[in-house]
């Protein structure tokens, strides 16, 4: 795992050990960040169930103003702070061990960019879709990845769906506003 381009560029990522970790394939991530790029610099983003952050950090190292991760697991947030060390993309980091929807029904933070990759087969994705839209900003996006077997909603309040792609099982849903 690394990260693509952007000022961390090639910088290696740790990850999560063990069977309950399903970090996000360089395949997708390029694809979905060559899908975003226009859409990240100077950008507040969140990373919602954050695991190691390489999408959080993916977005900073290609100009993101900033980034919020969130993950309720201890061990992810420590290699989230280890990850943003490693990249020199700290200073704009706040990383934060928190239930991923205690944070969405109790922030004051309002984010352009949220990427979704909760663990599958949980309702998670869902749940956190319909409790998104109040602390996203007016011409925000968000990008879920999810099985690609797994039906999302068509819309999250306000937003819908802008895109899908699918890379064999895994898929990345797309919403912006109005669309």
């Amino acid at each position: 795992m690394r990260v693509i381009t952007g000022s961390a560029r090639g910088r290696r990522l740790k990850a999560l050990e063990g069977l309950d970790v399903r970090p996000t394939t360089d395949k997708v991530k390029e694809s979905l960040f060559s899908a975003l790029q226009f859409d990240l610099e100077g950008r507040r983003v969140l990373d919602l169930f954050a695991g190691s952050g390489q999408l959080g950090i993916e977005a900073l190292s290609r100009g993101a103003e900033s980034a919020v991760f969130i993950d309720k697991s201890k061990a992810a947030v420590a290699v989230v702070r280890d990850n943003l060390s490693s990249t020199q993309l700290e200073a704009n980091a706040r990383v934060m061990q928190t239930d991923a929807l205690t944070f969405l029904k109790s922030t004051a933070l309002r984010f352009d960019v949220a990427f979704l990759d909760p663990p599958y087969g949980t309702g998670l994705l869902q749940q956190a879709l319909a409790l998104l839209p109040p602390v996203m900003s007016e011409y925000g996006l968000i990008a879920c990845e999810h099985p690609a077997d797994e039906a999302v909603p068509e819309a999250a309040g306000p937003f819908a769906v802008y895109r899908r792609y699918r890379f064999g099982k895994i898929a990345v849903t797309v919403y912006r506003k109005g669309e």
